[in-house]
This record gives structure tokens, sequence and C-alpha cells, in this order.
């Protein structure tokens, strides 16, 4: 049983740098930071069972962002980025970066495409943001 829970209410930060960041809470409807160390093989001949190894970290940040043309919106923000390497923050709530609260971050993760219209009859606009790769850390602070 968990000892504590929390509302999903995350802040999220983002731009080409940790010093240049813009923060986009407000915009965002869903985030799924992903850290992943990739298996390799590491089977030998006579062993029954294949076997595995930690390879290098494919980490992934998916976002929902809200469309907006509007001048310092997700459109302005997020254009700026097309096809660079970047910074991304999500800490899961408001607040310092704590143990309790961490700030999740990857640093040099790419964002290779940004569905500029994205319209459904009756439906808020929201682009599907996907940043890959990148280097994993935390921050306690």
């Amino acid at each position: 049983m968990p000892t504590s829970t929390y509302l999903s209410n995350p802040v999220v930060l983002i731009g080409a740098t940790s010093a240049s960041t813009t923060d986009i809470t407000d915009m965002v409807s869903a985030c799924s930071l992903v850290v992943t160390k990739e298996a390799l093989e590491d089977t030998a001949f006579g062993q029954n069972s294949r076997t595995m190894t930690g390879g290098l970290f494919s980490n992934n940040c998916t976002l929902s962002v809200y469309a907006s043309y509007a001048t310092s919106e997700s459109y302005s923000v997020l254009s700026a980025l097309l096809g660079t390497k970047c910074y991304i923050k999500v800490t899961p709530a408001s607040g310092a970066n704590t143990a309790t609260n961490p700030g999740f971050e990857l640093t040099d993760t790419f964002m290779s495409s940004l569905p500029v219209v994205n319209a459904n009859l009756g439906e808020l606009s929201v682009y599907e943001i996907e940043l890959q790769g990148g280097s994993y850390t935390i921050d306690v602070t």
C-alpha cells in the first residue's frame, strides 16, 4: 500500500538549455517522462537461457500540449526547438526541488517533429510532442 499519493499537477519547463527555460505548465494536459536502459544480450554458448546486461539509456518524454499561436504560447515556444537538442524538466508539484519533489531532467533531448495543425471539429487542438534521447538527471536541491 502506498504511503503517500499526489494529485497529478506537474510543473513542466522546456528550453534550449536549463538557463533558458519557459514554464509551459498551463499549456500541458499530459506528460510522460520514461527512463529506459536498453537490454543487451550477453548469452554465451552452453547456457540454456538468454541473459541480458544493461546498455545505453534511451530516454524519452511525451507531452500533450494545447495548441496556441499567440506570442509566447505553445507554437512559439516549441517551434524554436524543432530539430534541435533541448532541455526539459518535469517536477511532480510546484515548489522547491527536494527528495519528495524531485525535478526529473532530460538534457540534450531531441525534438524531431511539431504538428503545426491538429484540428478536430468540436475539440481543443492538441499537439502530441515527443522528445527523444538525452541525459537523465534528478534535481533534489
